[in-house]
């Protein structure tokens, strides 16, 4: 297109950056920072629309399921620079992401902006952010695509429609600030069901045999296959409940005891080559990268999370150096065939390119075959080298990934000779067979570009053979046995997901799509229903009590069939083949008295729910645990020192940190806990001062130290509990333990806060321990201490020094930022990430955005600065409760009388 002026909107800054370098000085490239607009929650409603038909949901689901969208807080400005720039252009281009989100907010931008019906609008999409891509899509552009917004536009309803719905029932029956999800709750289940699995585990025990054997040549080791005509089991054979399998009841399973009389029998008999195999080996490569193995592979290789491998490869995209990186299609185009074809030629010679080009197919029939795998950009790729000085960290080595995952899958395949060997020794009356594999590569293929890399496996390989090469042997030559060594295992229970083998189940179960995988994982940890251990998701209590309820009394809404299904009806809508209108229908208030029920109904038939039951588990032996509003705990009914349960007692309670998994939470770890959270602690001695005695114990904050009050003497007038003395308490530091603390150490965190002397002005100085850590107080001014030995150590002198220095803000002096990101696009304001009280966090000096735990400081780019920043605006100020003046108190007692 020639001539005039022409707007081009785009979601990121980033992106328009890079999009403007290949156009014009006539084409204008504005962002418009993700969505511009939502659906709001119904307490930020307009006051004439809460108690109307959109006031529960913010959709009506009388008239259509018709949504309320409104400008977001932090996108006025945005939509204001838009509506500006649109009135001096010529043409508009809505150049959002390919696929339906994208879509969505290209429909949005439209329908906020109203431009001119004079005014010519196109849908301009692009899989990669090159010169010729743009110009390309330049001139093709299409109208918006009505059937993927309406596919887009459900998903977002359907999931305020389940959130509405079923969270309100989590927080009456388990706790406040739950939520349910239409995926992440079922991805919530997926990780609670493997540690059900884990804590049902029953270990076995079984044994094997491995035999070193030598020819003339080399020595090998192969490993006991059968003992007496029998095949031995390996822990293959064996069920979680620690029994033989059905089809391997015929195994014999050996102990420490007979596998040592195996070796004694047949120490010293030679080993005879009764069967030798050996066949060719072929592996093929992997297909180019959809969205779901690139987060797998990056989580494996990279340690990247999967939220974190989408946010690099955004960055990767917008600046023009991987395509698209949200496909579900493996498919590569032409121009992408030929230039992997052509580097991999150049690179490793031309006997590493197959005479004919691969062609992958979708294992999905949902998957978006217009929309290419994931792979570097342009028809001729830049290898990591050619990038090496644009890209760092987590970028260069995902651009690296790429890189190789797309070359690889159009070089040949890797060939080898696979050679199987059994062995048999007898001696006496005992025979036993052992059997050793081997793998020889004769041709590395596309190995020598990439190899893919695989989940854990809960049997350890142990029945594999490795990439070892066996010396020549013929049939019936005998070999030099040279040692037999017994060895004990254990069966280990299932695997627990990891971000990627959870983005995979969801991927194989149809649960959700490539774009919704990072947000779902993510978002069951940011809930606080998955724990992060190493690699490992951990299921918190609550999430056991949250799935179990969804279970009981939404089993439709945690099915993973179910889950699935609802996908492919997003897929037909998408298609045009199905009425977003008609299906929401049928969703919230069921399909008539035959069908299945729908969500409205199954909410207000919902009947009695025993809140008590839901959030229990039984632990045994009359131990059970419960998810309380604060925690979860383990509870068992009093007994006294002879065992006996105590009639009318207070149950015994002891609280279960995080950091104790649900598998170990063993009876005999439950009752270590009751033990350690008896009401009289451990005894330290008598405090000579007062004479009340000093006590340690673990409380729900972590240990700590108090004195006993003596009880009111017999006949004394009994003191109401708001106005009786209250026992000094002191937490521990962290150098000291609960076990080992002495009297002294007690009295002296007791004795807190400590005055350290006076000011010139008279005004006293004391140290001690707060929430954040030691300090000073003065007045109501306080200086931080280095260490909490401090408090008791330090000198007025030093005290002095101390609060001579000039202090700045808060606790100390400014420090640098971490790092500085550019220029908000919303405020104009210099973005920095700062190393604050609770950690490093995101401002453009109004807005803050701290990092969670999981993510580092160097791998923050601007567009995720801006993005996060974006995002905690769009939320607003956290609401404050209401205070209930003096008078407000008096109308509510006037009102119940």
């Amino acid at each position: 297109m020639t001539g005039g002026r022409h707007l081009v909107i785009v979601e990121s800054p980033a992106k328009a950056r890079t999009i403007g370098r290949y156009l014009g000085d006539d084409y204008i490239v504005l962002a418009s920072v993700g969505h511009i607009r939502d659906i709001p929650v119904p307490r930020d409603l307009p006051a004439e629309m809460k108690k109307g038909p959109y006031g529960k949901f913010g959709v009506d689901v009388e008239n259509g399921f018709d949504p309320y969208y409104v400008v977001s807080a932090d996108k006025k400005k945005t939509v204001a620079d838009l509506k500006k720039a649109l009135k001096d252009v010529d043409d508009l281009y809505l150049a959002t992401d390919e696929d339906r989100e994208g879509e969505a907010i290209a429909w949005h931008l439209l329908e906020t902006l109203k431009p001119k019906k004079s005014l010519p609008v196109k849908r301009m999409v692009f899989h990669e952010i090159t010169r010729d891509a743009i110009q390309g899509a330049l001139s093709n552009t299409r109208e918006i695509d009505g059937s993927l917004v309406d596919a887009q536009e459900t998903r977002r309803i359907l999931d305020r429609l389940v959130g509405f719905e079923l969270s309100p029932v989590l927080w009456r029956k388990i706790k406040p600030s739950l939520s349910a999800g239409r995926v992440q709750s079922v991805a919530t289940r997926l990780v609670v069901e493997r540690e059900r699995e884990r804590m049902a585990f029953v270990a076995a025990d079984y044994w094997d045999v491995t035999g070193t054997f030598a020819t003339e040549e080399s020595a090998f080791t192969a490993k006991l296959q059968t003992v007496d005509g029998s095949r031995v089991a390996s822990g293959s054979d064996f069920a979680d409940d620690g029994s033989l399998k059905p089809r391997s009841q015929g195994a014999v399973v050996l102990t420490e005891d007979s596998s040592r009389v195996l070796v004694e029998a047949l120490t010293g008999a030679p080993a005879q080559v009764t069967s030798l195999e050996s066949k060719p080996y072929t592996r093929r490569p992997a297909a180019p990268f959809t969205t779901s193995s690139l987060q797998q592979e990056a989580s494996r290789k990279l340690r990247l999370g999967a939220r974190q491998a989408m946010r690099v490869a955004q960055s990767l995209y917008e600046n023009g150096y991987i395509t698209y990186m949200r496909t579900d299609s493996v498919t590569l185009s032409s121009e992408a065939i030929r230039a992997s074809r052509a580097q991999a030629s150049e690179l490793y010679g031309s006997q590493y390119v197959p005479d004919t080009p691969r062609v992958y197919q979708n294992r999905s029939q949902s998957a978006q075959e217009a929309h290419e795998a994931i792979r570097p950009a342009g028809d001729r790729f830049r290898t990591p080298a050619d990038v090496a000085g644009q890209l760092s960290g987590d970028e260069f080595r995902l651009y690296e990934l790429i890189w190789k995952r797309t070359v690889a899958s159009q070089m040949a395949d890797a060939k080898g000779t696979t050679s199987t060997v059994e062995l048999t020794l007898a001696k006496d009356d005992r025979t036993a067979t052992f059997r050793a594999a081997g793998t020889v590569i004769t041709f590395r293929g596309f190995l020598a570009a990439y190899e893919e890399g695989r989940d854990a496996s809960r049997y350890g390989g142990e029945d594999e053979g490795g990439d070892k090469r066996l010396p020549q042997m013929s049939e019936g030559q005998e070999l030099e046995t040279r040692d037999l060594t017994p060895d004990g295992h254990s069966t280990t229970p299932p695997p627990r997901y990891t971000e990627a083998s959870l983005v995979r189940a969801l991927e194989e179960r149809g649960i959700g799509r490539p774009s919704t995988y990072a947000s779902t994982v993510a978002t069951v940890q940011d809930r606080g229903y998955v724990l992060r251990r190493g690699t490992a998701l951990v299921p918190s209590w609550v999430a056991f009590a949250v799935v179990r309820l969804l279970e009981e009394h939404f089993e439709t809404y945690v099915d993973y069939d179910f889950t699935a299904q609802m996908e492919e009806q997003l897929d037909r809508m998408a298609r045009g083949d199905l009425s977003r209108a008609d299906y929401l229908r049928s969703f919230y208030y069921g399909t008539g008295e035959d069908g299945p029920l729908g969500l409205k109904p199954m909410v207000d038939d919902l009947g009695d729910i025993d809140a008590r039951a839901i959030n229990s588990i039984e632990i045994g032996e009359g131990i059970t645990l419960r998810v309380g509003r604060y925690g979860a705990y383990v509870e068992r009914a009093a007994r006294g020192e002879d065992g006996e349960l105590i009639e009318g007692a207070d149950p015994q309670r002891a609280n279960v940190s995080d950091d104790l998994a649900p598998d170990e939470l063993t009876v005999e770890a439950a009752k270590e806990l009751l033990e350690r959270a008896k009401d009289d602690g451990r005894v330290l001695g008598t405090d000579p001062a007062s004479g009340h005695e000093i006590v340690a114990k673990d409380g729900r904050f972590g240990p700590y130290v108090t004195e006993v009050l003596p009880e009111p003497a017999e006949g004394e007038k009994k003191v109401p509990k708001s106005k009786q003395p209250k026992p000094r308490t002191g937490s521990l530091l962290k150098s000291q333990d609960l076990s080992s603390i002495t009297l002294e150490e007690a009295l002296a965190l007791l004795s807190l806060p400590r005055v350290v002397g006076t000011d010139a002005d008279g005004t006293e100085i004391t140290a001690q321990n707060g929430r954040y850590g030691p300090y000073l107080k003065k007045g109501t001014d306080s200086r931080s201490l280095e260490t909490e030995e401090q408090i008791f150590t330090i000198t007025l002198d030093e005290a002095k020094a101390l609060y001579a220095q000039p202090k700045t803000r808060g606790r100390a002096a400014a420090k640098p930022p971490l790092k500085e990101l550019g220029t908000d696009p919303t405020s104009e304001k210099p973005i920095v990430i700062k190393d604050g009280r609770f950690g490093p966090y995101i401002t453009d000096g109004t807005t803050n955005v701290s990092l969670r735990a999981t993510e580092k400081v160097e791998e923050i780019t601007e567009q995720v600065a801006i993005e996060k920043l974006a995002e905690k605006r769009a939320k607003g100020p956290a609401k404050k409760p209401a205070r209930r003046t003096t008078t407000t108190r008096k109308k509510s007692t006037a009102a119940k009388k």
